[in-house]
């Protein structure tokens, strides 16, 4: 009996969590359009994005589950191969700041690491393993080459999260505190925006990010403030920003993914941003992979989501495409090892019930 119930309970949480994805990206695209067609503006943008992130995910799912090693690893190279060969992904100008890249660059290089460090937790061989951890520091490595002092740090604490992931026994604790260091660097950079920050931290973290990146969070704030409900329509900022119009090379991004919600879509759009990165820690908690592997993927994608508060990572569909694809790697059940040992009646390493 408690061989036929294992199987149907983890089943049925599966079931629970692609539901609340399918929901959940349902509703930003019905979203988008119910405000594109309030105020006017592009949804096609934020469609693209939605379709992304599923097709990714539905990807990394078949991959994970037919080659757990492999596909992780085949996803790290060509991240890599992307960054390095197009450092600057996308047309237009770019916003530089002592972080360096804080866009399509950092993102692809953090995804490439985490991915690294997932396939290394799913290789068997000891050296093979030890090859896949030099790979991700490797890519480490390479995001300091290229300039991308963000990619650089968040690729070296993927990293130390994965290293640190065997330690950690409840994967709750650890999607939690992934969590809460979203919310505060979100929370960090509304009070930027908002000045209500001492003068001097303001300064300081100006500093870092450029006072024009600054004076567009600025904008945005003021949009969502005029038009709470329904924003000023996806894809409109550009037309709207007095920085933006003040600029000789604008690019037409906010640099900041919650900023641009709430501007472009509302308070309800920015709800929906938060609810995708819930269901993706939601997703990965109920995942039957081992713990590690989940941690060392959430911590990747935490990384990408900071670095989309403070830059226009989510503005290329590589890279949520990309974040797509890993959620859906470290929530895949491979038919091969875990599932092999399950059936024997083997205990299983670091079990995905303990949560």
């Amino acid at each position: 009996m408690a061989s036929t119930a294992g199987p149907a309970s983890a089943h049925e949480r599966r079931s629970a969590s692609d539901a609340t994805g399918v929901v959940v990206l349902g509703a930003c695209a019905a979203w988008s359009l119910i405000a594109a067609a309030a105020h006017g503006g592009r949804p096609e943008g934020v469609l693209l994005a939605v379709l992304a992130v599923a097709a990714g995910y539905a990807s990394g799912r078949i991959c994970g589950e037919l080659m757990p090693v492999a596909a992780p690893c085949a996803g790290a190279f060509a991240g890599l191969g992307l960054a390095v060969a197009a450092p600057h992904i996308g047309p237009g100008p770019h916003v530089t700041s002592p972080l360096g890249q804080t866009g399509a660059t950092a993102a692809l290089l953090t995804l490439s690491a985490g991915a690294a460090c997932c396939a290394a937790w799913a290789a068997r061989p000891p050296g093979l393993r030890i090859g896949l951890r030099l790979l991700a520091a490797g890519i480490a490595v390479a995001a300091a080459l290229l300039g991308s002092t963000a990619g650089f740090v968040a690729c070296l604490g993927v990293l130390l999260c994965s290293l640190a992931a065997d330690r950690m026994r409840r994967r709750a604790v650890g999607l939690g505190g992934l969590a809460l260091a979203v919310l505060l660097v979100t929370g960090a950079t509304w009070a930027t925006a908002q000045d209500a920050l001492p003068d001097g931290l303001t300064v300081s973290l100006e500093g870092q990010l450029t006072q024009h990146r600054v004076l567009l969070w600025h904008d945005a704030l003021d949009m969502a403030g005029r038009e709470p409900g329904l924003g000023v329509g996806p894809g409109r900022f550009a037309e709207l920003s007095p920085t933006v119009a003040q600029s000789l090379l604008p690019d037409g991004r906010p640099h900041s993914a919650p900023l641009q919600q709430a501007a472009e879509q509302g308070v309800p759009g920015l709800v929906l941003l938060a609810a995708v990165f819930c269901w993706i820690l939601y997703a990965l908690w109920r995942s039957p992979r081992p713990t590690p592997v989940v941690l060392t993927a959430g911590a990747a994608l935490t990384a990408l989501a900071a670095i989309a508060t403070v830059g226009n990572a989510l503005s290329f569909t590589t890279v949520t495409a990309g974040a797509g694809l890993l959620a859906g790697l470290a929530t895949a059940r491979p038919v091969t090892n875990e599932s092999a040992q399950e059936a024997a009646g083997g205990p299983a390493r670091n079990n995905p019930l303990e949560r």
